[in-house]
């Protein structure tokens, strides 16, 4: 099958690849530009482990091909320090000690990103409904919403 040119924004730069038609985003992320904290955990978009941000929703990269984001914005949790800092959530995990084995945490991250992108004062509600696609099997969840929350009232 032939190759397709996509063009799209990844952390902020311009990027292109040519890429098999059926290449998952997951796939394109993680071989062609070398981004390895989006996990590969289910295959079936079940754990959160391969969670983006995509033009601001929070979603799992192993259930879409590369050639959905063409034209598109992709955030990793790279893309969310600036100039060496960690951004504020990132922060806000490791104060909370909300970081264990660490395979979930990047998805996690983005998961929660998402929603205090659109929603900056959210409830411990909101939180849970918007972290529940990712699964955790360490922290058991209560210091990932105490993470958010810091965010929320550090703001």
């Amino acid at each position: 099958m032939q190759k397709i040119k996509i063009n799209f924004k990844l952390n902020g730069s311009m990027v292109s690849a040519e890429i098999h038609p059926r290449k998952r985003l997951l796939d394109v992320i993680r071989e062609d530009f070398g981004i390895t904290s989006v996990k590969e955990g289910c295959s079936e978009g079940e754990c959160g482990a391969c969670t983006v941000i995509l033009d601001g929703e929070a979603v799992t990269s192993c259930c879409m091909l590369g050639a959905q984001v063409d034209g598109c914005s992709v955030i990793t949790v790279e893309g969310l320090s600036k100039n060496g800092e960690l951004d504020m959530l990132q922060q806000a995990f490791l104060d909370a000690g909300a970081v264990q084995c660490g395979f979930c945490t990047p998805g996690m991250i983005l998961s929660a990103k998402a929603l205090l992108m659109k929603k900056p004062n959210p409830t411990v509600d909101e939180i849970k409904m918007a972290i529940a696609g990712n699964l955790c099997r360490c922290t058991g969840y209560k210091k990932i919403i105490e993470a958010v929350m810091l965010v929320v009232q550090r703001k």
